[in-house]
């Protein structure tokens, strides 16, 4: 059995059955042996950015990793944003980088690149396998230690001939490592400083914005009186009726300031201390108020649902006392089409078990508030801040929860950094609808562009770098040409129906919504 299959083999045997790949010369052994293994589902996407931000859309949703294809050192550049968002949400992802036969290596041909240094930077477990016979062990790693906890990008790089010769046989799964247990002297200074009394506040990150441990961090909070805090950007967080209310810190250090004044106690669980986005001048880069005592509960490979249960029955706080999020739904929208009025019409309609990947930038402002109360559902945010995440993580987690409605909210800047998105939508009949929010520029920018106190900030040429009306897009028919049903709805009615329609039909659909260029 060759490198290849001996690869897929074991991928399948450690439950990686999906494969997102943008494959080139080096990579072609691979793509024959999946013929001979059809327990291997192969995703073709058309950039690698895109392959890559499906495998963390698809490992945030499945709990398990995906792997990738990509080829060589400038496939695995192409695919390094969005690589860099699933670090940042600690998703399992295999990600599997062909590379030049190792005696083609030191004669320097075209595409021969450092491909360990680019991986490092979005990696948190690296092996290049050079020896056929180390494969299948390799594989086995790379899935151990891509699982975590913490979860991370587990890299693999494989040269060509590792792939075509005699590799022996695959191997099947090794126990996974499991969460490191409670830290008592953590879970005691929590608890002493949660009885205090003094102004508190629990900020949640990794996993602990969804099951138990986001149940448990409730019960305490309740029994506490602490805030409830989330961070900027979760991975995925519940949300919806009957669901614990997560307050997540503003985008803006302002904003998070304001949230965070006058707390004695912040607890860190799976979150790390919050810091501004980017720095400005004349203000403070960390955003911990002055006076505040910082604790973490738990550390990256830790337990938080555990450690948080273990605070909860310490506080005596009683199962299922905790506030929850208060069913209810903004009216159907009527009159123009607004950032506000496409919120409602998304808050009026969101089924339950939806998943909303959130890439909406500005123009999504009061999304989240218009759809608290609407039935539970998952949000899955841009942990990292790169954007063109928004399409692919929503292909990924379409692939990963076929029986659910995916939602995703495109800005449309950030839609055209990843548009080819769409077509592997349309070629794998994927259950997604995009909500593309069409104001015509980067808006965002346009605000940082005054809080940064940039000189002579707003004339035509800096603006002329920030407005996508020049000439605009037609994203009705980018899609279409994609394979993917698009309609333009004129307003707030035919938005609110149009979402409605493409909700209920299977298959993937794009609604071009277009905002006015200002807030």
């Amino acid at each position: 059995m060759n490198g290849a299959h001996v690869l897929i083999r074991t991928l399948v045997a450690n439950g990686v059955d999906v494969c997102f790949s943008n494959p080139g010369t080096s990579e072609m052994q691979f793509v024959a042996a999946l013929d001979d293994v059809p327990e291997m589902r192969a995703v073709l996407a058309l950039f690698e950015g895109v392959a890559t931000g499906a495998a963390d859309g698809y490992g945030r949703m499945a709990g398990r990793p995906a792997a990738t294809l990509l080829h060589l050192g400038p496939g695995l550049g192409n695919g390094i944003a969005n690589l860099h968002n699933a670090r940042r949400a600690r998703t399992p992802v295999v990600n599997v980088v062909g590379d030049h036969a190792t005696y083609h290596r030191p004669f320097d041909a075209p595409l021969t690149s450092d491909i360990e240094a680019l991986a490092r930077n979005v990696s948190g477990w690296i092996r290049d396998t050079t020896r056929p016979g180390d494969v299948a062990r390799d594989a086995v790693e790379a899935v151990r230690a891509a699982v975590g906890p913490p979860g991370c990008v587990a890299t693999m790089i494989l040269p060509a001939d590792v792939t075509w010769e005699e590799a022996g046989e695959p191997l099947g799964p090794a126990a996974p490592a499991g969460a490191r247990g409670v830290d008592d002297a953590a879970l005691e200074t929590v608890v002493k400083a949660l009885r205090g009394g003094e102004p508190a506040a629990l900020l949640l990150g990794g996993r602990a914005t969804r099951g138990r441990a986001l149940v448990a961090a409730a019960r305490v909070a309740r029994a506490a009186g602490a805030k409830l805090l989330g961070e900027v950007f979760p991975a995925r967080l519940e949300r919806g009726a009957g669901l614990p209310p997560v307050e997540r810190l503003g985008y803006f250090a302002e904003f998070a300031t304001a949230q965070l004044e006058g707390l004695r106690h912040l607890v860190l669980v799976d979150a790390p201390p919050p810091v501004s986005f980017f720095a400005y001048p004349g203000r403070p880069s960390g955003l911990v108020p002055p006076g505040c005592e910082v604790h973490a509960l738990v550390p990256p490979d830790g337990d938080a649902a555990l450690a948080l249960e273990h605070v909860a029955d310490a506080l005596g706080a009683p199962p299922g006392e905790y506030v929850r999020q208060p069913a209810g739904r903004p009216a159907r929208p009527t009159g123009g089409l607004t950032a506000q009025s496409l919120a409602d019409a998304v808050g009026a309609v969101l089924p339950e078990g939806a998943i909303v990947v959130d890439e909406a930038q500005t123009g999504g402002l009061f999304v989240p508030g218009a759809t608290a109360g609407a039935p539970p559902h998952d949000w899955l945010t841009l942990t990292g801040g790169a954007i063109g995440q928004g399409l692919p993580v929503a292909t990924g987690a379409a692939i990963a929860c076929p029986d659910r409605k995916v939602l995703c909210l495109e800005a449309d800047g950030s839609a055209m950094y990843t548009l080819q998105a769409l077509w592997t939508q349309a070629r794998e009949g994927l259950d997604v609808t995009t909500v593309l929010l069409d104001n015509r520029s980067y808006a965002i920018l346009e605000i940082e562009l005054a809080r940064v106190g940039a000189a002579g900030g707003g004339g035509p040429r800096a603006r002329s770098l920030l407005e996508l009306d020049d000439p605009e897009l037609d994203f009705v028919a980018l899609a279409r040409g994609m394979g993917v049903g698009a309609t333009r709805p004129a307003d707030a009615q035919e938005l609110t129906v149009a979402l409605e329609r493409a909700l209920a039909e299977p298959g993937p659909h794009l609604v071009d919504v277009r905002l006015p260029a200002r807030l």
